[in-house]
């Protein structure tokens, strides 16, 4: 663990609400750009920073391809109006992107290669649609044939399968997700670190987080169909059945209601050594006490972020019931039903303000975000220690361990 000396704090962090990810959503007509701009630009107005201290910025964007493409992040730093010699990358890791950031921001300040950074990402799903970029793994028959490569929902419904979640325990979780996040919004949560995003003309296009509905309740969830059913009857089933030859038949439980919505967000976190703090007037918020990325079974996929959590807990010292509170990207319903049965967390202690299945999952940002989400909690109940933690595709998963200051 790093010493309160050598570590990297967070100073303040910045998200957009999350938009509807299709055409009638209410951010669809801003760019990624524009999107990471204005975050960006919120970063430094909030804290009167001077951006020739920032040394970098690493920007998750998991689909990289058209308006979206490039290496967004130094665009965006040019576009937000920082210092020209401030650097940007934008960074991959599928949907711990965002997290992944700010993980490799933290990196550098610690190892002295910047005294401040930022972490974020970006993602607008209504523009540039998920999977635009291919890759290898799903349309390659030699990639995918010797991993079991099948669809993540297919992946996510033989987690439930698997390990005995049923419709209904996946409906349940979705259905607080859903009351969580609208009870957090009433009492004021997130106000201080929800920015109102501005169209072309300077009028706010969108306020708030547009995918809750406070009134989702088991009877309306039931009607939904399976959204991954079609895809195992393709074949898929088979498929990962190989890979798992213990379970007879894959009970198709997730619908568009118990797995994460596809909506447009960005966000950003602002990182530093404690010198650098000094120096800009800002106090810090948390400290990062130590990250993590790991590989798992690549099938399933999504069982990764309870082997990051133990891995990374034990090269810290400390035991599962040392952490106050838990983040997890509702990625599907089961992911996190899973992690919270073999790492014996209680769902009080796991998501408070709700997730990604109430308010979205805008793949390159969601890392940041929920980030972003443990340090208001932290502050707002006065408890001490976090750990947020990702899901990611083909089998990985990111966490990363902070203390309130």
């Amino acid at each position: 663990m790093p010493t309160p000396e050598n570590s990297a704090y967070i100073y303040d962090h910045v998200r957009s609400p999350r938009g509807k990810g299709k055409k009638d959503g209410s951010l669809h007509q801003i760019t990624a750009l524009d999107l990471s701009a204005q975050v960006l630009a919120a970063v430094r107005d909030r804290n009167g920073l001077d951006t020739t201290l920032v040394d970098d910025v690493s920007w998750g964007c998991v689909t990289p391809v058209g308006e979206q493409g490039g290496d967004i992040a130094r665009a965006a730093v040019l576009a937000a109006g920082y210092d020209q010699y401030t650097a940007g990358a934008q960074v991959n890791r599928f949907c711990a992107s965002g997290l992944e950031a700010v993980n490799i921001a933290a990196a550098k300040v610690v190892s002295g290669e910047a005294t401040m950074a930022i972490g974020g990402g970006v993602e607008c799903m209504s523009r540039i649609p998920m999977g635009s970029d291919g890759g290898a793994w799903a349309i390659d028959v030699a990639a995918a044939f010797p991993q079991h490569f099948v669809p993540q929902g297919v992946s996510a419904d033989m987690i439930a399968t698997k390990w005995g979640f049923s419709r209904t325990d996946c409906d349940a979780f979705a259905v607080e997700s859903h009351k969580r996040a609208a009870k957090s919004w009433a009492e004021g949560r997130f106000k201080k670190s929800v920015l109102s995003i501005k169209d072309q003309m300077g009028v706010t296009a969108l306020d708030h987080d547009e995918t809750i509905r406070p009134t989702t309740d088991m009877q309306s969830l039931g009607g939904l169909n399976p959204s991954f059913q079609a895809f195992g009857e393709m074949a898929f089933d088979s498929v990962i059945q190989q890979r798992y030859p213990e379970v007879e038949r894959v009970n198709h439980v997730h619908t568009p209601g118990n797995s994460s919505s596809i909506v447009d967000g960005a966000a950003a976190v602002l990182v530093g050594s404690k010198e650098a703090g000094k120096l800009s007037g800002l106090k810090p918020r948390a400290r990062i006490l130590g990250t993590v990325s790991i590989g798992s079974e690549p099938s399933i996929m999504l069982t990764g972020p309870s082997f990051a959590t133990e891995k990374l807990l034990k090269k810290l010292g400390m035991a599962v019931s040392d952490i106050d509170i838990y983040e997890l990207n509702e990625a599907f319903a089961s992911v996190v039903l899973r992690y919270m049965q073999v790492l014996d967390i209680p769902h009080d202690k796991l998501n408070p303000c709700g997730g990604a299945i109430a308010m979205g999952h805008p793949l390159g940002a969601t890392g940041a975000m929920i980030l972003g989400t443990l340090v208001d909690e932290l502050e707002r109940t006065g408890k001490s220690t976090g750990l947020a933690v990702l899901c990611v595709g083909g089998g990985m998963a990111t966490a990363t361990v902070i203390e309130r200051v």
